[in-house]
C-alpha cells in the first residue's frame, strides 16, 4: 500500500513537470518557426537586391548599391542567430523531453505506456530531423555570405557598370549558394509544421 501511494504521489508531482516540458516544447518549435520563416523571408530579399543590382542597366547603381549592403547585413544576423538556434537545440532544448519521458517511464499499464512512448519518439524524431536541416542551413550560409561580402568589398570602391559587370560570376554563385540554405530551411519549415500538429492542443 505505501509502496502504491509513494507511486501516485511520485507520477502527481511527474504530470505537471511533463506537461510544462511540453507546453515550452511546444512554444520553442513555434518561436523556430516564425524565426525560419523570417530567414527565409531575409534571404529572398538579399538575392533580389543583389539581382536588382547586377540587372540594372541605366540610372545611377549606388541606390541599389546600398539596398544590397543593407540585405547583406541583415543576412549576416540571419545566419548567426541560426547558429545560435542549432546549438539551443542541440543543448537546452533537448531538455524538454526529459520530463516526458519521465512520466511515460511511470506509465504501469503496458500497452498504453508503449503508445506514449512511440508518440514521444515520433516527435523526438521530427525534432532531430528539424535540428538536422537547421544545421545544413547553418553550414550552407557561409559560401553564401562569402559570395555577398566579395562582391560587396569588390564594389566598395568601384560602384560602375564595369564594376558591377565585373562581380555577375559571383552573383551568379551566391544564386546557386542559395538554393542550397533555402532548400534547407525550407525542409526544416515543414518538419516543424509535423511538430506543431502533433503538439497541438486542438481537438481534431
Amino acid at each position: 500500500m505505501k509502496r502504491h501511494i509513494l507511486l501516485t504521489m511520485t507520477l502527481a508531482a511527474l504530470l505537471p513537470a511533463a506537461h510544462a516540458s511540453q507546453e515550452q516544447l511546444a512554444k520553442s518549435i513555434r518561436d523556430t518557426h516564425v524565426e525560419t520563416i523570417t530567414t527565409s523571408e531575409q534571404l529572398r530579399s538579399t538575392l533580389g537586391a543583389l539581382n536588382a543590382l547586377t540587372k540594372q542597366t541605366k540610372g545611377d547603381l549606388h541606390p541599389a548599391y546600398n539596398a544590397f549592403r543593407a540585405q547583406t547585413a541583415k543576412t549576416q544576423t540571419a545566419a548567426v542567430e541560426t547558429r545560435k538556434r542549432v546549438a539551443w537545440m542541440n543543448g537546452d532544448g533537448r531538455k524538454y523531453f526529459f520530463g516526458w519521458q519521465e512520466t511515460v517511464n511511470g506509465i504501469a499499464n503496458e500497452s498504453l505506456r508503449k503508445k506514449a512512448q512511440k508518440r514521444l519518439d515520433s516527435v523526438k524524431e521530427s525534432y532531430g530531423k528539424v535540428e538536422e536541416k537547421l544545421k545544413v542551413a547553418s553550414e550552407k550560409f557561409s559560401p553564401f555570405l562569402s559570395d555577398l561580402t566579395d562582391i560587396e568589398k569588390a564594389l566598395a570602391t568601384d560602384v560602375t557598370a564595369g564594376g558591377v559587370k565585373a562581380v555577375r560570376s559571383t552573383a551568379k554563385s551566391a544564386n546557386w549558394n542559395y538554393q542550397f540554405v533555402n532548400d534547407s530551411i525550407t525542409s526544416a519549415r515543414k518538419e516543424m509544421d509535423k511538430m506543431e500538429k502533433a503538439l497541438s492542443t486542438e481537438a481534431r
